[in-house]
């Protein structure tokens, strides 16, 4: 398939990594951690989880749609993710949900037409508290407490995650990352380190 004009970005999202992917045939939009992108094209959002937690929310009727990647629950019990100098942001959950949610309201979304698709939070650092299953506790909570739309989710479990999400149909795929378990352990601990010594306004990518 030819390699189709780049759609332009909505405002605000420039600077999200997007490519052409040969083996998809589509534009990819690439979601760090602590980061969130809404599209109306029809191109594909991705993203790889360990402990994280993605939720893929788009307008049914209006094929608006985006992924947010959050690392943090707004609560925890202290822990040593806690004690970090990191702005809040989106980091945290009830941010990253916020700001997606109001970002496709602000598109042209209605909130009786989200549909929400929820995934990650693998069990995959043994060392520490169970971060995974808070952030698990949080968004199920959240969606709970804000009567969205659950369609599917894909949580737990002690593998790392690659999410595809197509906002323009709601489709999502998940791949089990088995062969890259102590690959993405290893990002997870040496981002928690670097947590701690980063400043405010400083960032970090962990995949």
């Amino acid at each position: 398939m030819t390699q189709l004009p780049l759609p332009p970005a909505l405002r605000g999202y420039e600077h999200i990594k997007r490519y052409w992917d040969h083996h998809y045939h589509s534009y990819m939009a690439k979601i760090l951690p602590g980061e969130y992108y809404i599209t109306s094209h029809d191109e594909v959002l991705t993203t790889v989880l360990g402990s994280c937690v993605a939720a893929c929310i788009r307008d049914s009727v209006a094929g608006i749609g985006g992924m947010n990647h959050f690392m943090l629950p707004i609560h925890t019990s202290p822990n040593a993710w806690e004690q970090t100098k990191v702005n809040a942001a989106t980091r945290y959950g009830n941010f990253a949900m916020e700001y997606v949610i109001n970002e496709i309201l602000k598109y042209g979304g209605k909130r009786q037409n989200l549909e929400v698709k929820i995934f990650g939070g693998g069990k995959i650092m043994s060392n520490m508290a169970n971060i995974g299953q808070q952030n698990i506790d949080f968004i199920k909570q959240y969606i709970r407490i804000e009567n969205l739309n659950l369609l599917a989710e894909d949580l737990g479990d002690v593998y790392p995650r690659k999410i595809l999400f197509y906002p323009a149909n709601g489709r999502v795929r998940v791949k089990k990352l088995r062969s890259m378990e102590q690959s993405i352990l290893n990002r997870e601990n040496a981002y928690l380190r670097n947590l701690e010594k980063q400043p405010i306004e400083g960032d970090v990518d962990l995949f």
